[in-house]
């Protein structure tokens, strides 16, 4: 088999040592995830607005792909609730067709943040984001189920938050007492499940299996998906691919982004869990690979957003999962259910499956940060709070995109106020023994200035401002930079800035000990021919010699311009 470069499935390397003891460990641990796999599938399905065989779809489909193609190796792929407030309201605007195409926008984006390696850049969106829209999402799950959880009389819930809890406080007597027994009870058994039985036979199965035979033996008095959606197919549906229309692409992308953001972050952070539960290292470009391909195919087959779900993970793992294999287990299992049990779906009723989202948004939100915030730099707290806030009130992009800006500012914030540009002499020395100036003779109309910590654009406007002061300009102006690690193009322009205003004055620059980095982008930009290369010394002793050269040749030839780039 002829792989492309870069493209590494995780299996390919499992399967050389693969063992019957691994089989049968994948075994146990695919048909305990599957099993754990159907109500959740079927229930942020139904809350992602589309029909529950959709989210079983999803898990087989873009399951398989995961598990077989990915960068990791115990990770289960699926629908997760990440997406339901983005899915549901791309689908109340658009359709069915556009969301699918929606979709596969998405799955094209993670292609090829993984053909680019952009998978090691996730890492960097702060923390205050991902728990902020985590929190929020989590919310906003919650709000969607309030509806089959009580049994409201409500033809159609809006996606707007505000709009939607107003409708429902409008029809709040409409509920059914059977419903919300039902859901309470399903609840209770849910949260209350055992711990130690949990590993083999989990109470959302509990509470599932119960219900359904209440249903169906008792004929309880309740919604279910027989008689909202018919029941479910048995078997995949032949696939289809969605009517592209252009006129609604460009409305597509914006969500398209946040559906491949949202299934990168997940994706990624659950690898990460999976590592350190099984001791491996994930790729990550890899995983991005296989997820962008599950989210182009998915939607073929009638799917929908799919990305690693970290609690059937945890689940797979704690089952004894080891290789990729348990997660294609996972997914036949599923297939064979729908194959041989999809009459019996009919009887689900909607008040468990919303009991199951209700467990999932209050185990996914980060309610331990609001405790946390007053312990938080004020500045994290509110990129926080302003993610948590748009993404329940305005929208998941919004917040995504708001939070990212605001801590791209306050980051710029920070670096700037870290970077100190001071007067040096003998009383405010501060460096060790080899680069102090105590001992040493500063000439009379030489001015020492030392630049501390990263020179970049939120930061330059310090040399300026730091300058101003100066009742009188120096002959010469000595800048220490070995404490100077990275510059950017702003920085730089401040150091041209400064030289074209002193060589206009008759004045002189030197640059003591700049780094690497700072030294190329100098060299690179023609700065140091400008400025004359031996005006850059590599400490200061060095630059005070250079200074007394300058002085000496200046009382020499009064008025006189010295050779190279300098006045």
């Amino acid at each position: 088999m002829n792989i492309p470069i870069g493209f590494r499935p995780k299996i390919l390397d499992t399967l050389k040592d693969y063992t019957r003891a691994d089989f049968y460990a994948d075994l146990v641990a695919g048909l305990t995830v599957g099993f754990v796999a159907l109500p959740l599938a079927m229930a942020f399905a139904i809350a992602s607005g589309v029909t529950p065989q959709a989210g079983i779809f999803t898990a087989v489909i873009g399951g398989m792909i995961i598990s077989g193609l990915g960068g990791t190796k115990v990770c289960i792929g699926g629908p997760t609730g990440a997406f339901i407030v983005i899915l549901y309201g791309i689908y109340a605007k658009y359709g069915a067709e556009n969301l699918a195409i929606c979709t596969m926008i998405a799955g094209g984006l993670l292609l090829v943040m993984g053909l680019t390696g952009l998978g090691t850049m996730i890492k960097f969106i702060p923390y205050p984001v991902t728990a902020g829209f985590t929190s929020g999402i989590a919310v906003l799950i919650f709000s969607t189920q309030i509806k089959d959880f009580c049994g409201l009389a409500v033809d159609k819930v809006p996606s707007d938050f505000l709009e939607k809890m107003k409708m429902f406080a409008q029809h709040a007597g409409t509920f059914k007492w059977p419903t919300l027994t039902l859901a309470a009870v399903s609840l209770g058994i849910i949260k209350l499940w055992p711990g130690q039985w949990q590993r083999r036979v989990p109470g959302s199965i509990v509470a599932l299996v119960i219900a359904t035979v209440g249903v169906a033996v008792f004929h309880f008095p309740v919604e279910t998906i027989g008689t909202r959606f018919g029941g479910i197919p048995e078997g995949l549906p032949t696939p289809h691919l969605p009517a592209l229309s252009w006129d609604n692409v460009h409305h597509l992308f914006q969500p398209a982004v946040t559906i491949a953001l949202l299934a990168a972050i997940e994706s990624l952070l659950c690898a990460v869990v999976a590592d350190g539960m099984i001791d491996d290292r994930h790729d990550s470009n890899q995983e991005l690979m296989a997820q962008g391909i599950a989210n182009i195919v998915s939607p073929i087959f009638g799917g929908i957003a799919v990305t690693g779900a970290i609690a059937r993970t945890a689940t797979n793992v704690k089952c004894g999962g080891r290789t990729p294999v348990a997660g294609v287990i996972h997914a036949v299992t599923l297939l064979v259910i729908i194959l041989l049990a999809a009459p019996l779906a009919k009887f689900i009723p909607l008040a468990t499956l919303s009991a199951i989202l209700v467990v999932v948004s209050l185990n996914m939100g980060e309610w331990h940060n609001f405790i946390r915030l007053p312990k938080w730099p004020r500045s994290d707290s509110a990129v926080f709070l302003a993610t948590f806030s748009l993404t329940v009130i305005i929208d998941l992009t919004v917040a995504v995109e708001t939070g990212m800006v605001l801590a791209a500012m306050l980051f710029i914030k920070r670096v700037s106020d870290t970077t100190q540009i001071t007067a040096v002499d003998e009383s405010t020395e501060t460096e060790g023994s080899h680069h102090s100036l105590i001992g040493k003779e500063v000439p009379n109309g030489v001015m020492i200035y030392r630049i501390f910590g990263s020179f970049f654009f939120g930061a330059a406007d310090k040399l300026e401002s730091a300058l101003q002061r100066l009742k009188q300009e120096p002959e010469v102006l000595i800048l220490r930079m070995r404490k100077v690690l990275a510059m950017d193009a702003t920085g730089l322009n401040a150091l041209e800035d400064l030289y074209e205003r002193l060589r206009r004055r008759d004045k002189y620059l030197v640059l003591s000990g700049p780094h690497a980095q700072p030294l190329f982008m100098m060299d690179k930009a023609g700065f140091l021919d400008r400025l004359g290369r031996e005006n850059v010394c590599a400490d200061i002793d060095l630059a005070l010699a250079r200074s007394r050269e300058i002085l000496n040749l200046r009382a020499e030839v009064p008025g006189d311009v010295p050779p190279k780039k300098q006045p």
